[in-house]
């Protein structure tokens, strides 16, 4: 059985980190904390969320786009694909759906 590797960390370099803060803060509805000059902590970053549409509605309005809307993969997992102010690809996943590898 081989381990499998746990996520620890996610760095995604901005170049306007004020900006990056406010769009995640308003697209996930919570808002981290400023844990240095060039570092922005969400505690409870997940992409996975509880109200994908809500999520949804809110990342234009925070000032991503929306690169497709909700679809469902094969595997069940609800989820769209959007674009943080800076261009970065991003995808929120509703969380009822999380695709983990393993069929229930």
């Amino acid at each position: 059985m081989q381990n499998t590797p746990t996520l620890f960390r996610v760095i995604l370099p901005v170049p306007n980190i004020v900006q990056a803060a406010a769009f995640y803060g308003d697209a996930l509805g919570i808002h981290g904390e400023r844990v240095s000059p060039g570092r922005h902590s969400f505690q409870y970053l997940y992409f996975a969320v509880s109200n994908l549409e809500a999520t949804r509605a809110r990342v234009p309005t925070a000032g991503g786009t929306i690169d497709a809307d909700i679809e469902t993969m094969p595997g069940g997992e609800r989820l769209f694909y959007a674009r943080d102010p800076f261009g970065s690809r991003i995808s929120f996943v509703d969380e009822r759906t999380c695709f983990t590898g393993r069929q229930a």
